[in-house]
């Protein structure tokens, strides 16, 4: 394995490290609730500042800033076995979990025919789209500074299904995916276009506490702080050569393993902090980028005169983060709230109790839904129908008027 900077490997460095890591764990693992106050820039320096043993990385051909780049040409016979793909899995697991958080698939497609044919689906998808409605909202960037395909997974699959059927038969990518999600993880992606001039997002962290605003973020115990980063993986296939000028992700490696870190990306200390320390790859068309989705990160500026650069970027989620059973919550919602809008304001259905009985009844998850139609406009994830009955209660909305929004609510999010 060629490395591409100087990775410290001494054992005294290394325990040097592990002592940290426990240090900073002992300082937040009492804490029942991350909030602005639970965060510690120098703590957070601290951290960030540990380098990767290269051993942990044996498949990997080169490590860049502390991000290991495997060449997908040289583990094919390897994600052909069993015991050794296995093998590769933990090791990637082990770098998104306990490391830089972050690794490179260089040449995840070396035939990028199906990028290119893909590409063509896209750039016409965006050019029906932008005649159509001008354009939708985007996260963690204006609108407007790029074009964004919601749902891309779907619209290639029912406009082309042989290109998809191209495209998503690559073995590297289904590796990775398991790797961190285990087997039947759900596949989304969207795709998104900077063109030069584009300005960078705000550094942050992704779905699904990155989602929230950070009053909601604190609302959710420490625990499922730590639990929402193996919920999801992030990813990006490149569709065009992503020189830095042209602003491929912002990247902090080891950022991840701060535990209040969905609290702290949204101070400004931490932004600055990112902006100073963030490492940037260049990318080609074909290459793929995995990231653990608590890890800080942010699309870059492109500053280049002519480069459109597009990447199709894969949120994809464990199989677990479903119900046990299906539940039709819109009809218990039209029954339910002629009951409550009658007790509003008695002694007997108060302020939390009233809360209770609607979160036991009502959606309060904004997600899953169709971006198309139902954007995080105003905000980083549209009203959840919880909150709509809620604001229902509180403008006395008719029971009539209560059930055509739900419908209309409805209408929006179904794919």
């Amino acid at each position: 394995m060629e490395n591409a900077d100087p990775i410290k490997t001494d054992p005294d460095s290394i325990a040097a490290n592990k002592t940290w890591e426990g240090i900073m764990d002992k300082r937040v693992d009492h804490l029942a609730y991350f909030n602005a106050t639970s965060c510690d820039v120098e703590d957070f320096r601290q951290l960030v500042s540990q380098k990767l043993d290269d051993g942990i990385v044996p498949h990997a051909y080169k490590v860049v800033a502390g991000i290991p780049v495997y060449r997908v040409a040289d583990l094919e016979t390897v994600l052909a076995g069993s015991e050794s793909r296995s093998r590769l899995m933990a090791e990637w697991a082990q770098v998104m979990r306990l490391h830089s958080g972050v690794l490179v698939l260089e040449e995840a497609y070396k035939d990028v025919t199906p990028i290119d044919r893909a590409t063509q689906v896209y750039n016409r998808i965006i050019a029906e789209e932008k005649a159509a409605s001008g354009g939708g909202a985007d996260h963690f960037a204006a609108a407007g500074a790029n074009d964004r395909i919601w749902n891309s997974l779907q619209k290639l699959c029912l406009e082309a299904p042989d290109v998809f059927a191209d495209y998503f038969a690559n073995p590297a990518i289904d590796a990775v995916c398991e790797a961190w999600l285990g087997p039947n993880y759900q596949m989304t992606a969207q795709v998104n276009l900077v063109r030069p001039g584009g300005k960078a997002q705000q550094a942050h962290r992704d779905y699904h506490l990155g989602f929230q605003s950070a009053e909601d973020c604190a609302r959710y115990p420490a625990h499922v702080h730590d639990l929402s980063q193996v919920m999801t993986l992030q990813g990006a296939v490149a569709h065009t050569d992503m020189p830095i000028e042209s602003g491929p992700t912002k990247l902090l490696p080891f950022s991840q393993l701060y535990r209040p870190g969905y609290a702290a990306y949204r101070l400004e200390a931490f932004k600055e902090f990112f902006d100073q320390n963030y490492v940037q790859m260049p990318l080609r068309k074909g290459d793929a980028v995995f990231f653990n989705p608590a890890l800080f990160h942010a699309a870059g500026d492109n500053s280049s005169v002519d480069i459109q650069r597009m990447a199709n970027l894969l949120q994809v989620s464990s199989a677990f983060g479903r119900a046990m059973e299906s539940v039709d919550r819109d009809a218990m919602c039209r029954a339910l709230y002629p009951v409550l809008l009658a007790q509003t304001g008695q002694e007997t259905m108060s302020g939390t109790r009233l809360e209770a009985a609607v979160s036991a009844c009502a959606e309060g998850y904004s997600f899953p839904t169709n971006l198309d139609r139902d954007p995080p406009v105003g905000g980083l994830a549209p009203e959840t129908q919880k909150q709509l009955f809620l604001r229902a209660l509180q403008d006395r909305m008719p029971a009539a008027d209560f059930e055509a929004a739900l419908l209309a609510r409805a209408e929006r999010r179904q794919a």
